[in-house]
């Protein structure tokens, strides 16, 4: 059995239903989702494809050759058409399947009773008849009927618009009060309810059958989009530039149209935004295996912007395993506890010795207080964990664990001392109040929190001297670290105990000194940060001497931190008005949700990208608000993760770093892309204008402008995308968010490499014009070979084999560029020739001279971007 506090008692805490029934009930109900969105079909994806501008106007130059009966350019223009529909379609299928495998990842859970263990289960899993055990934070899984409460406040908002949340009671007059609906959120109090519709037949699946969302284009596509109508009306200009000038050469109009509207299609890269959309897709796929699962692709590229990471302390930076090491009482000072993590096995030891009798009773008196002033329960090691685990809060699991090492037996407590009433534990009181009988009927209460908010002479009969003695010993032990809860109790004649009554005039009886160490990685990440150019921020509730201690053993508090005006704020000196500007402070502490909000929204008001880790419920507006919100997939509660657009599988702020890193290496391999693409359709162009000016009457004909399109946009341009992060990507500052795409020097470095493959497939042409070979085949043979040469000069580590698909789809691309020459069906469809072996070799010329161009390009571009970030 697990020790437990068993915070609600009575017949709601029945055994709810057996494994058995919830099994029966799940195969007659189905799972607790909300109707799937209907899927698009294959033939609505193709139709989509087809209704592409650039494809349209491929359509219409088949049309126009079979007319004029150039059936050769009619086929090869129907397989680029294919070609390129059935790609766009293969990766808008495998975006789609990628987004909706993140999906299932971050599937809610819900705590439920089942053969009279408490157990939590995927919310699918739900069913009529299930047994909700509801807290602080949780988002309801379905609709039910409440069956007890304590201090209820739900947010109906997403159902009703309602901004104000109601308050619910089992007892109440209004039928609606005692109904909870699925998609509502717990903002204070616990309840247990049992479930009365799931899935599509809850108040929020008749909702969500009557909606049909709309795909939301990430910011970064929105861009590309308006860039691509940019070049692609540039590109027309320029091509029906190419059409007047061939006209007045004497060339026909049909040839001359059916070449315009190829150059149009090969020179605007019109497979990007299914590029990108891949790219995005993968890019969360690969940080879900790292432990970092997307909940929005558009976060994907928001995180290689991020510049400030603002971080909560306890699990993120701390091990989040809490361990009471002291406890200080009253009347015998402190006295230390064994033990580690939740095993409840240790010794009480006063400077290394058992202490009196006297000193364990006072210990034991504090250490049952807490226990029963208490929500969590601890589960012994089983199949699944080798080890004993806390089932909710961890602090209070660590009051559990070491009541169980001074012999009190948490179910022996709950047995003994019932709860009848409590006022529960809110973000903004920071205690919690219970109320209990006792064996001899008499009534108790016990209180816990904050010392700043417990240590008050309004709550508790002390003395002023006394009062001040002990918080004196609470910043002591804050000071060395330690999370400090002060305990206090007392006594009443009646029940129900009034509110007024249950919190004035209590008994002190001590402190514990909870600790939660640093995590190993803790400090190597906030070294990572700021070696990425990212300012980390702590952002806690705890005292300001803890949040001090952590801040300056991870390394978040530095030398070069000691000129701040501020180096530790707390939130009360941010009410009073006190800190003007809190992007000046590094470290914030005993904050409240709206001053956490108000922390990122100074950052953002700067221009920074802010990432804002958190947990709890109060954490939901700031990670709302935040440019990402990063939410703890194991400890957080459902409002958290559902505010967050990443959620940490692990907890680890390792993930948020690697994150990204990998939100950086999508960025750079869709830049990357760009300078490929855009430099290849810039050289056709550029051949197409300069050739007759040399004496090239018709350097390229249509079919071959579509085939050299065709191999390098289709086959090449898709590799780039999954090429592996750069080693320096983590040392270089985030790029500025205002950045365009094609900026820091990107458009200058496409203009230089579409002249010099422009210089190198002419130079290879007339060579072999000018002895009477194929000059035509020549050219474009050269052309194809400079932009695969230009594919592989851009990596960024040139024999990696990390990403073997790109040398793997440019030896393809090289081999379908050879058959066009020697396979008769291609020859004859692209009308080239067989070439002797100097125009072979002058087109391998041109494919070094492109790769030595673009590694060149990728050198300076990497020797540009080599400044160090700040620290």
């Amino acid at each position: 059995m697990p020790l437990t506090s068993a915070p609600l008692s009575g017949a709601a805490r029945a055994t709810g239903l057996s494994q058995e029934q919830a099994s029966q009930l799940l195969a007659e109900w189905g799972p607790n989702e909300l109707s799937e969105q209907r899927r698009i079909s294959l033939r609505s994806r193709i139709f989509a494809q087809l209704r592409d501008p650039l494809i349209i106007v491929l359509l219409a130059a088949v049309a126009l050759t079979v007319a004029t009966g150039d059936y050769a350019d009619a086929v090869v223009i129907c397989v680029v058409v294919l070609f390129n529909t059935t790609v766009g379609v293969v990766q808008e299928v495998r975006a789609d399947n990628a987004v909706a495998a993140l999906s299932a990842m971050t599937a809610p859970a819900a705590r439920v009773l089942r053969g009279g263990t408490e157990q939590e289960v995927t919310s699918s899993a739900v069913v009529p008849g299930d047994v909700l055990v509801l807290g602080e934070g949780d988002i309801v899984p379905a609709d039910a009927a409440l069956t007890q409460a304590a201090a209820l406040l739900i947010d109906e908002s997403a159902l009703t618009g309602e901004s104000v949340p109601v308050d619910k009671d089992v007892h109440g007059t209004d039928p609606h009060t005692g109904q909870l609906q699925a998609g509502t959120v717990v903002l204070r109090g616990r309840a247990v309810a049992t479930v009365t519709a799931t899935g599509p037949r809850s108040a929020l699946g008749m909702i969500a059958a009557s909606l049909h969302p709309r795909q939301q284009q990430t910011p970064l596509q929105k861009r590309l989009a308006g860039l691509g109508r940019v070049l692609a009306l540039v590109t027309v200009g320029l091509c029906l530039l190419v059409l007047v000038l061939g006209l007045v050469r004497g060339q026909s109009l049909e040839t001359m149209a059916v070449t315009a509207i190829s150059l149009v299609v090969a020179a605007v890269p019109e497979s990007l935004p299914a590029v990108v959309t891949l790219g995005l897709a993968l890019g969360a796929r690969r940080m879900a295996a790292r432990n970092a699962v997307v909940r929005r692709l558009s976060a994907v590229e928001t995180l290689g912007s991020v510049t400030v990471l603002a971080t909560d302390k306890t699990g993120t930076l701390t091990e989040g395993r809490m361990v009471v090491e002291r406890v200080w009482t009253t009347a015998h000072g402190t006295v230390t506890l064994t033990g580690a993590g939740y095993e409840p096995v240790g010794e009480i030891l006063t400077t290394g010795r058992h202490p009196e009798p006297a000193t364990r009773d006072a210990v034991r008196e504090v250490l049952i207080a807490a226990a029963l002033c208490n929500d969590a329960s601890l589960i012994p090691p089983g199949e699944a964990d080798a080890q004993w685990t806390p089932l909710g809060d961890p602090t209070e699991a660590a009051l559990l664990t070491a009541a169980a090492k001074v012999g009190c037996t948490p179910d022996e407590l709950v047995r003994t001392h019932p709860r009848v009433d409590e006022v529960p534990f809110d973000s903004l009181r920071k205690r919690m109040t219970t109320i209990h009988r006792t064996p001899s009927g008499t009534i108790e209460i016990y209180l816990k929190g904050a010392p700043e908010m417990v240590l008050d002479a309004a709550l508790l009969n002390e003395s002023p001297a006394s009062l001040e003695h002990a918080r004196k010993e609470a910043a002591a032990l804050a000071a060395e670290g330690y999370r400090v809860l002060a305990i206090a109790s007392g006594s009443s004649a009646r029940i129900p105990v009034p509110i007024e009554e249950s919190e004035s005039g209590l008994r002190l009886l001590g402190l514990t000194a909870i600790s939660d160490p640093p995590k190993e990685a803790a400090t190597a990440t906030v070294q990572a940060c700021r070696r990425a150019g990212i300012t980390p921020v702590l952002i806690t509730g705890d005292h300001p001497a803890t949040a001090r201690a952590i801040a300056e053993r991870v390394g978040i508090l530095t030398g070069a931190d000691a000129t701040m005006p501020s180096r530790v704020a707390t939130g009360k000196e941010l009410a009073a008005g006190q800190i003007p500007d809190p992007t000046q402070v590094r470290v914030f502490a005993r904050t409240t949700p709206q001053q956490k909000l108000d922390i990122v929204q100074a950052w953002r008001a700067r221009g920074e990208v802010t990432a804002m880790t958190g947990d709890g419920v109060n954490d939901g507006p700031a990670l709302r608000q935040a440019d990402i919100g990063v939410a703890m997939g194991r400890r957080g509660t459902e409002v958290a993760r559902q505010a967050a657009d990443l959620v940490l599988a692990d907890d680890e702020l390792t993930s948020v770093i690697s994150a990204v890193e990998e939100g950086r290496r999508v960025y750079a391999n869709i830049r990357r892309f760009l300078v490929y693409a855009l430099a290849g359709g810039a050289a056709e162009i550029l051949v197409m204008l300069i050739g007759p000016m040399l004496g090239l009457a018709l350097p390229l004909r249509a079919g071959q402008i579509l085939w050299i399109n065709l191999l390098t946009h289709g086959l090449t341009g898709v590799a780039m995308g999954a090429e592996p992060v750069s080693p320096h990507a983590m040392r270089r500052a985030p790029r500025p968010p205002q950045q365009h795409v094609l900026g820091d020097g990107l458009w200058q470095r496409v203009l230089r490499l579409s002249v010099l493959v422009t210089a190198a497939s002419l130079a290879a042409s007339l060579w072999v014009r000018h002895s009477g070979g194929p000059w035509q085949t020549v050219l474009f043979i050269a052309l194809l070979a400079a932009q695969l040469g230009v594919a592989l000069g851009l990596r960024e580590r040139l024999f990696t084999r990390q990403n073997l698909f790109l040398p793997a789809a440019v030896l393809t691309a090289a081999g379908l560029g050879a058959a066009a020459l020697y396979v008769p069906f291609l020859a004859d469809l692209l009308d080239t020739s067989s070439p002797s072996w100097t125009g072979i070799a002058l087109a391998a010329a041109a494919g070094v001279i492109s790769f030595g161009a673009a590694r060149t390009e990728s050198w300076l571009a990497r020797t540009a971007d080599q400044t160090p970030a700040a620290p």
